[in-house]
């Protein structure tokens, strides 16, 4: 919390927890802006998905993360062999995952790609920048859904599709781009912080291969701002 000393942790409260899928092997889930997936260090910050979904069933483990403000698809395993193959699916990029955000601005191409090495910004945790020397690679697609303009300020509403999953990828590859997404405290400047009370980005859909029966399974949920 070092780049935002003012930040007080404020979790939405409803719905206290959203499940959409459930069986033996596994839990989806679509987390709310604005609440941690995994507990922080301080007492403050215990209260967070992984810990509501524990309450309800004890053996859920987190496979992979969403960023507090980010909403959308996340997925728990039930089981150790569950997990195993999921964590396995992540580490080979054999998932397919999608998101949905409002830009600030317009973007000059309907459809594009940013390949920008990232690496933590340090003196500014939890911040991320582009290090062409240093960083580790990422790429991101993104596909423009429509155009609007509210407020006097024109913004976009795309698709994005992370190839690899570096932290804070999406938020700051599109800040690379000239086009911050809305709301994001910690990268957009203060015209598209002021348009949005909350970071419009939204993890819409996660495609993986069913531990057990081995079937392709696609989850998705709808998203709360477009």
């Amino acid at each position: 919390m070092a780049a935002n000393p003012d930040f007080v942790y404020q979790p939405p409260m409803t719905p206290y927890l959203d499940i959409i899928y459930q069986d033996n092997d596994l839990v989806v889930l679509n987390k709310g802006s604005g609440l941690l997936s995994v507990p922080g260090r301080l007492p403050e910050h215990q209260d967070c998905l992984q810990n509501r979904v524990n309450r309800v069933l004890p053996s859920a483990t987190i496979v992979h993360r969403l960023d507090m403000a980010t909403s959308g698809i996340l997925l728990m395993a039930l089981n150790k062999p569950a997990h195993v193959a999921i964590s396995r699916q992540f580490e080979k990029r054999l998932t397919k995952k999608s998101y949905i955000a409002r830009l600030y601005g317009k973007l000059k191409e309907a459809n594009g790609s940013v390949e920008l090495p990232l690496i933590c910004d340090w003196p500014n945790r939890p911040k991320q920048k582009v290090d062409h020397e240093h960083g580790k690679k990422a790429l991101t697609h993104y596909r423009v859904i429509s155009n609007d303009e509210r407020n006097g300020d024109e913004t976009t509403l795309v698709e994005l599709t992370p190839i690899t999953g570096r932290s804070h990828q999406l938020r700051v590859h599109m800040l690379a781009l000239g086009h911050p997404i809305l709301g994001d405290r910690l990268y957009a400047h203060a015209k598209a912080l002021t348009i949005s009370p909350r970071l419009q980005l939204h993890a819409q859909m996660l495609s993986v291969t069913h531990p057990v029966s081995g079937e392709n399974i696609e989850f998705t949920a709808k998203c709360p701002f477009s």
